[in-house]
C-alpha cells in the first residue's frame, strides 16, 4: 500500500486531538457510545482513498443505470419488438432490443467487475492501517493503562472488532449503495411509467418506514451488546487459558466452567435477540411487498383489458416494483453489519483516544556519556485508587553503585523500580538520571539506559538467539555468543541439540526457569544499559539455578548501576548498599556488611533468620 502523508501518526493524532486531555487514567467506560469518535475514525481511515471513492460512486451510478434499463428495453420489446413479428415476421426491431439489451448487460458487468476489485483494495488497505494503529497505540500505551486493561479486552479490540469492520466493508456498502440507488431509480421510473400505479405503490411506503425506524432504533442497542458480551466472552477464555496451570492446580476447571456459560449464555440470549428483530423485520418488509404487488397486478391487469394500459408496461411495472422492495432486504442485511462494526468503532476509537499518560517531551533532552548516577527528589507516588506508596522518598545513588531493595510487601520496592525505569510518573517530586528529569528525556533514549529485569523472564518464541538479540535488535550472532558467555548461558546453550537456534517454545517452556533467567541476562547484557534494575530475578528459581545466576549477576552488575528488589539476601549479599524500606520510607540505609554488624533493625534480623534456614 502507498503510504501517503495522510497514514501517519501525525495524521492519526489530527482526529485523536481532543481527547489526549484526560484528567484521569482510568479506563475507559465501554457502554458509553462515541459514536463522533467513530466517525472520525472512519473517515480518517477513508480520507487517503477520497478520490478512488468518487470514481466507485461513478461506477455505481453507471451500474445502476444499466441494470435499471432492463425492464424499460423488456417493455420496449413486448410492445414494440413483438408486434412487428407476430404482424409479418418483422425480427428487426426485437433484433435491435435485444442488441442494445447485451450492452447494457454487458456494461454493468463490466462496472461490476471494476467496483469489486477497486471497492476490496480500499478496504483491504484501511483494514491494514487499522490494524497498524490498533497494534501501534496499544504498544505506546503505558504500563499502568494495561494494568488495568485485561488482555482479553486487548485480543477483542484487535480480532473481534476489527473483524466485524471488515465485514461491513466486504458486504456492507456495496449493498448500501446499490440498494439506495435501485430505491430511488425505481421510484422515480415507477411515476414514470404509470402515475396511478407509481401512486398505488407509494402508498406503502410509510409502512416501509415505520418498520425501517423501528429496527433502527432496536438494532442500535442490541448490537452495542452483541460487541460488549462478545468481548466479556473473549475475556474469560483468554484469561483462563493463560493461567491453565494455576486453574488446574487449584481445581477451578468447575468454576470457570461456570463463568464462562454465563458469559456465553448472555452473548446468546443477546445473539437470538438480532435474529429475533430480523425476523420480524425482513418478513414484514416482504409482506408489504408481496400485498402492493398483488395490488399493483389487479388493478394493472384490469386496466390492460380495459386497453388503458399495455402488457410491455405491465411487465416492466412489476419488474421494478420486485426492484424496489428486493433492496429493504439488503438494507437489512447492511444494517446488521452497520450496527455491529459501529459498535466496534466506537470502541476501537475509545481505546485510539485514550492517551499514553507518559508521554514524550516536546524537545527531549538527549545526555552524552550517561554514567548512571540515580536521584529521587521528594518523590511521592499514588496510584489510581488513590493509595499513597511513597510519601515523599528522597534517594541518591551514585553511579556504579548496585543497590538491594528489601523490605515486606508493599513497602514500595517495585514501585521505586517502575518510577526509575518510567513505567509510571511521580505524582510529585522527581526522578532523575544524572541530573536529567526523566520526563525530559525520550523514552526510546531511556530505554537504551535503563533495562528491567522481571521474574516473569518473558520470552517471546523463536530461537534462543532470536530472544537474546532482544535486548540490541542489530547485534551480530558474535556479539550474542558473547553475551551468552559472558553471563554463563553458553554451556547449557550449546548442550542443545540445535544451539543457539533452538526454538524455547511459548513463552520460553522449553527452558527451565534458570536457564530463563540465564537468557534474560544475556539480553540485558547485551543492551549494556547504565541502570540496571531486577526485580525479584532469583525468587523463583531452586538452589543450583540461583547458584548460576548469581555468577552470572557478578558479570552483569559490573561497571554499572543496578537496582536491585530481592527476598533471598544470597542475591542481596552482593550489593554495595542495602536500603530496607517500609510503606515507602527509609528505616535502614548501609552496606549488608555494617547493617548485619549493627546487630540490630530489620536487616539484621532478616539476616539472622537467613542464616538459621541455611544450618
Amino acid at each position: 500500500m502507498t503510504t501517503t502523508a495522510e497514514n501517519t501518526p501525525a495524521a492519526e493524532a489530527t482526529w485523536r486531538g481532543r481527547f489526549e486531555e484526560r484528567p484521569d487514567q482510568t479506563p475507559i467506560d465501554e457502554s458509553i457510545p462515541r459514536r463522533r469518535e467513530a466517525r472520525e475514525l472512519l473517515w480518517s481511515l477513508l480520507r487517503p482513498y477520497r478520490w478512488l471513492i468518487g470514481v466507485l460512486a461513478l461506477v455505481v451510478i453507471v451500474e445502476n443505470a444499466a441494470r435499471l434499463s432492463v425492464p424499460i428495453l423488456v417493455q420496449r420489446g413486448i410492445d414494440h419488438g413483438v408486434p412487428p413479428l407476430l404482424r409479418d415476421g418483422s425480427a428487426g426491431p426485437l433484433l435491435q432490443i435485444v442488441a442494445v439489451l447485451c450492452a447494457v448487460v454487458t456494461v454493468q458487468a463490466i462496472a461490476r467487475m471494476f467496483f469489486l476489485r477497486r471497492s476490496g483494495y480500499i478496504g483491504q488497505n484501511v483494514l491494514l492501517d487499522l490494524r497498524r494503529r490498533v497494534f501501534r497505540h496499544f504498544q505506546a500505551l503505558d504500563v499502568a493503562f494495561h494494568d488495568r486493561y485485561t488482555s482479553g479486552r486487548v485480543v477483542s479490540r484487535s480480532t473481534n472488532d476489527v473483524e466485524a469492520i471488515q465485514e461491513m466493508l466486504e458486504n456492507g456498502f456495496d449493498g448500501l449503495i446499490t440498494a439506495v440507488l435501485t430505491l430511488i431509480g425505481t421510484a422515480v421510473l415507477l411515476i414514470v411509467l404509470d402515475v396511478k400505479l407509481g401512486l398505488m405503490c407509494l402508498i406503502s411506503f410509510p409502512f416501509l418506514v415505520v418498520l425501517a425506524m423501528w429496527f433502527r432504533r432496536e438494532s442500535a442497542i442490541t448490537y452495542r451488546q452483541v460487541r460488549e458480551n462478545a468481548a466479556l466472552v473473549i475475556v474469560q477464555f483468554v484469561e483462563t487459558m493463560t493461567g491453565i496451570q494455576a486453574v488446574q492446580a487449584y481445581r477451578r476447571q468447575g468454576r470457570n466452567q461456570e463463568s464462562f456459560d454465563d458469559v456465553a449464555d448472555r452473548y446468546r440470549i443477546v445473539n437470538e435477540r438480532t435474529f429475533r428483530l430480523v425476523a420480524i423485520f425482513m418478513p414484514s418488509v416482504k409482506l408489504v411487498g408481496n400485498l402492493t404487488t398483488g395490488m399493483v397486478l389487479l388493478y394493472g391487469g384490469y386496466r390492460v383489458l380495459e386497453g388503458d394500459m399495455t402488457v410491455g408496461v405491465l411487465t416492466a411495472f412489476l419488474l421494478y416494483l420486485r426492484m424496489f422492495f428486493e433492496p429493504m432486504q439488503e438494507i437489512t442485511q447492511f444494517y446488521n453489519s452497520f450496527q455491529s462494526a459501529s459498535s466496534a468503532l466506537e470502541k476501537l476509537a475509545g481505546v485510539l483516544a485514550e492517551a499514553p499518560a507518559i508521554q514524550n517531551p516536546s524537545d527531549p533532552v538527549r545526555p552524552e556519556n550517561v554514567r548512571g548516577a540515580v536521584d529521587f527528589d521528594h518523590v511521592q507516588f499514588e496510584y489510581v485508587d488513590g493509595r499513597p506508596v511513597l510519601p515523599g522518598l528522597d534517594l541518591h545513588i551514585p553511579a556504579g553503585q548496585t543497590v538491594a531493595l528489601v523490605g515486606t510487601t508493599g513497602a514500595g520496592k517495585t514501585t521505586i523500580a517502575k518510577l526509575m525505569a518510567r513505567f509510571y510518573d511521580p505524582s510529585n517530586g522527581t526522578v532523575r538520571l544524572d541530573g536529567v528529569d526523566l520526563r525530559d528525556m525520550a523514552q526510546e533514549e531511556l530505554r537504551q539506559h535503563v533495562v528491567m529485569v522481571t521474574q516473569e523472564n518473558f520470552q517471546f518464541e523463536g530461537s534462543i538467539a532470536d530472544n537474546i538479540r532482544f535486548g540490541r535488535p542489530g547485534a551480530s550472532d558474535e556479539q550474542v555468543r558473547a553475551a551468552a558467555t559472558a553471563v554463563g548461558a553458553d554451556r547449557f546453550i550449546e548442550a542443545l541439540p540445535e544451539g543457539y537456534d533452538t526454538s524455547v517454545a511459548k513463552r520460553g517452556g522449553r527452558l527451565s526457569a534458570g536457564q530463563r533467567q540465564l537468557v534474560a541476562f544475556a539480553r540485558a547484557f547485551l543492551a549494556d544499559p547504565a541502570v540496571l534494575i531486577l526485580d525479584e530475578a532469583t525468587s523463583s528459581l531452586d538452589i543450583p539455578s540461583e547458584r548460576l545466576v548469581q555468577r552470572a549477576l557478578e558479570t552483569v552488575l559490573a561497571d554499572r548501576t543496578a537496582l536491585i528488589i530481592a527476598h533471598r539476601l544470597s542475591t542481596v549479599e552482593v550489593a554495595d548498599r542495602v536500603l530496607v524500606l517500609e510503606h515507602g520510607r527509609i528505616l535502614q540505609d548501609g552496606s549488608p556488611a555494617e547493617l548485619v554488624a549493627n546487630g540490630e533493625g530489620e536487616y539484621a534480623a532478616l539476616h539472622d533468620a537467613w542464616v538459621s534456614s541455611l544450618a
